[in-house]
């Protein structure tokens, strides 16, 4: 291992190489979430984790690095955009026929683009100064990312809980690696660029801002979308326009956006034009089609039934029409009772008993 006079020029060799695998930006914490701890805790015991059950399991390894990965003494955190060019969702919002997928879910699931190229960092890392202590996380353990993101100053998280960046707005994706390595720290991030700007908290279609910085997960379209497994809230359907999956508007009005890029990783682009579908040509995916056609997607994580579901709720709200309601029709008698309900739902919103 090299002397402690060595790791500033490191941290600074590991930089480099993070841009050369395609991270715009690359940030070093300490193990500590300082105050963040505390406001998880106050986050779960209001319950507004909904069914996210996971939020409230392993304890404090969730906030304590070097209890999730013992011997930890420093978090790398990277972050690579993913904003596709030229998608034109907010066209897609206007047109209540369109489906409208979050822009992360367009392209390939992140999770394994991310996770290959942390491990090819750490690799490249093991090339320079030879074996040390890591492990890679995308999202899938008990990790505070955005939290330590902003320990190692790569933004700020706004009042829409989402992770800003002065020069990039906040479509991007965010990775760590967990190190035995003493690296000089980043500066943290402590101070808020979001001013007395509340266009987020008044955008959000089902009002699930409790206050700045304050989420309530069982309102936000992402979660009811993504997350819950059973029916989706009658009095919140309505509010959900055309949103099939995730939704977008927090960010799509937040003016540090202007600054965001579009990414140049082609597997983020979107697949099987559905930046351009519409409601009734996905219900019509059957089960083997849906499977096809989301083969590498975040989208597949939900399951066809859950599709169904949210595309019932999307053909609820969308224009009156011969072909919306005949196509809901077709699923009348759908083996899934959730598919049924949503449906019926639907229909009536179409005065159709």
């Amino acid at each position: 291992m090299p002397d402690t006079a060595n790791y500033q020029a490191i941290a600074d060799q590991i930089r480099a190489l993070a841009g050369e695998l395609g991270f715009q930006q690359l940030g070093i914490a300490a193990p500590d979430i300082g105050d963040h701890e505390e406001w998880l805790q106050r986050w779960l015991a209001a319950g507004y984790h909904g069914e996210m059950e996971w939020m409230a399991s392993h304890g404090t390894k969730r906030t304590r690095p070097a209890e999730l990965v013992p011997g930890t003494q420093r978090v790398i955190s990277v972050r690579m955009d993913y904003l596709p060019a030229d998608s034109a969702m907010t066209k897609r919002l206007a047109n209540r026929d369109s489906a409208y997928i979050s822009r992360y879910a367009l392209g390939r699931d992140y999770h394994k683009l991310i996770r290959r190229r942390l491990q090819q960092l750490a690799d490249r890392i093991q090339n320079l100064i030879g074996p040390f202590g890591y492990r890679a996380f995308v999202d899938s353990a008990p990790v505070m990312e955005r939290a330590l993101a902003t320990r190692s100053g790569l933004g700020w998280i706004g009042k829409n809980t989402m992770l800003i960046n002065r020069k990039a707005g906040s479509y991007f994706f965010l990775g760590e690696l967990y190190t035995d390595l003493p690296l000089p720290l980043d500066k943290p991030q402590q101070t808020e660029h979001c001013g007395k700007c509340t266009a987020c908290l008044e955008r959000c279609p089902t009002d699930a801002f409790v206050g700045p910085h304050l989420l309530d997960a069982r309102r936000c379209i992402s979660y009811l979308t993504i997350e819950l497994k059973g029916a989706i809230p009658e009095q919140l359907r309505p509010l959900m326009g055309n949103r099939v999956f995730g939704c977008d508007d927090c960010q799509l009005v937040c003016p540090w956006n202007r600054f965001a890029k579009a990414t140049t990783e082609s597997d983020f682009s979107p697949r099987h034009q559905l930046d351009q579908a519409d409601l009734v040509e996905l219900f019509s995916w059957d089960e083997d089609t849906f499977l096809q056609r989301t083969e590498g997607s975040p989208i597949r994580r939900i399951g066809h039934e859950r599709w169904l579901r949210n595309l019932a709720v999307g053909l609820g709200n969308a224009t009156t029409s011969i072909p919306v309601i005949e196509t809901l029709k077709r699923r009348r008698n759908d083996p899934s009772e959730l598919v049924r309900e949503h449906v019926a739902w639907a229909l009536r919103q179409h005065g159709v008993a």
